[in-house]
């Protein structure tokens, strides 16, 4: 598979159908997040543990791959995520309502597996749209 089919089978299949059981066939095992210049090592078990986070807040979200732009080994890709709001984040109680997020994913694939993930999601414009955060 090309880095950008490994990238968007990742998102769309494994972590949209929650199949935990196959990241190590995706991810590599010093795989590292990016948040600006911080590197945080997170390997297969925290990208396992970030991802049933997510699902216990959104237990039936799921990703879809609108744009893809692959450099080398670094694949951007522009997402739309939704998912049911089941469990409590950032104090917000569950609204039971689905919400749908935009954002972008920069992940590096080295040998076939995503070695270093970054991005953003443009949580603020659902959570206020929605009335689940006001402005000050």
């Amino acid at each position: 598979m090309e880095k950008k089919d490994i990238v968007k089978y990742f998102y769309e299949t494994i972590v949209s159908e929650n199949l935990l059981e196959e990241l190590p066939q995706f991810i590599a095992e010093d795989c590292v997040v990016k948040v600006g210049e911080q590197i945080i090592p997170v390997g297969i078990d925290g990208m396992k543990q970030h991802l049933v986070d997510v699902k216990k807040t959104y237990p039936d979200y799921t990703m879809k791959i609108l744009k893809q732009y692959a450099d080398g080994d670094y694949v951007i890709s522009e997402f739309i995520m939704e998912g049911t709001h089941e469990g409590e984040w950032i104090g917000i109680k569950p609204t039971h309502k689905r919400l749908s997020f935009t954002g972008v994913d920069i992940d590096k694939v080295v040998d076939g597996k995503i070695a270093e993930h970054g991005g953003a999601v443009n949580t603020f414009d659902t959570l206020y749209e929605e009335n689940l955060i006001k402005p000050v």
